[in-house]
Formats: structure tokens, sequence, C-alpha cells
């Protein structure tokens, strides 16, 4: 490999790193609303994402729970797919790139991606049920504005998945002929 794509590499690894400690800190940042939002309601304006879906809570508990639950989620699988993007850039061998292993890293996140995208989609058709447009819900369409972006994506990363597979075999059967 040289320098230059040995640079870019590092480089790549850098960003999946910061996105992922990110991440992991909205992540934590939602957590700490949900729990502060049961037990402090009067805390909200000073947590992270001013995230305040108290009249909801008090109205109806388990659409509260519900909609907190999809953030939660989401945001989680949103920090595990950057774990398993950084997973599979620190174990990637560019001089032999098939192997089962990126094989199987390559489909997983294409699955993550597209549970991400199916969830955050869902999310969004439960929030415009009229039951909840009594609520003020306009700082929850940030979580899943790019539902169908996701999905595309894991469309493509899961061709991209098959093509390694497809390499994978093929490099499998000509060691085996040799």
């Amino acid at each position: 490999m040289s320098k230059s794509e040995d640079f870019v590499f590092k480089g790549l690894q850098i960003i999946a790193w910061v996105i992922f400690v990110g991440l992991c800190v909205e992540a934590g940042g939602l957590v700490v609303n949900f729990v502060v939002s049961i037990y402090k309601p009067e805390f909200i304006q000073n947590l992270y994402q001013k995230l305040d879906l108290s009249d909801m809570y008090e109205h109806n508990q388990g659409a509260y729970f519900g909609m907190y639950s999809f953030i939660l989620i989401v945001s989680f699988l949103k920090a595990y797919l950057f774990y398993l993007v950084i997973e599979l850039l620190h174990k990637l061998d560019l001089s032999n790139p098939f192997n089962t292993f990126v094989s199987a890293q390559i489909s997983k996140i294409a699955y993550c991606t597209f549970y991400i995208g199916l969830l955050s989609f869902i999310a969004r058709q439960v929030a415009q049920n009229p039951l909840h447009q009594v609520f003020s819900i306009d700082k929850l369409d940030e979580f899943w504005v790019d539902s169908q972006a996701f999905i595309l994506m894991s469309a493509v990363i899961y061709v991209i998945a098959a093509i390694v597979k497809k390499g994978v075999e093929i490099q499998n059967e000509n060691n085996l002929t040799i």
C-alpha cells in the first residue's frame, strides 16, 4: 500500500472514531434526558438538545415511552453502525481484502443500516399519527428525517456485500485449485 493510500486509510479510521464517539455521546445524552424527564422534568431546559416531551408524558405515557424508545433505539443503532465500521477498518487487510470477516462485517453493516432506516421510517409514521399531533413533536423529526437515505444506503451496501461474498468464494476456489 502506498503512503498516500495509508494516509487516507488512517484518516478514515480517525473520522470513523470521531463519529462513533459523537454518536455515543448523543446516545448517552438522550438516555440522561429520558431519565431526568421522568424524575425531574423541570431540568429539561438545561439538558442535551432540550428534548422536552413532558406534555406527552403527562397526557399519554404510552406514546411518550414509544417515541422515546424509537429515539433511543435509532441512536444506539447509529453508534453500533460506526462500531462495526471501526471494527472493519481495523481488521481490513488491503493486500487480501476478500475474506470471510470482511464479507460478514459488510453484511452486518448493511443489515444495521437497514434497521436504522426501517425503524426511523416507522417512527416517522407513528409520529404523524393524528393522536400524536396534539403534542409538539417537531424536535423529533431530526431523529428520523433521513430514514429513506438509510434504506437506500443499506441496499447499496448489501450489493457490495454480495460482491465481496462472491469474491471470497472465487478466491477460495482458486486457492483450492492451485
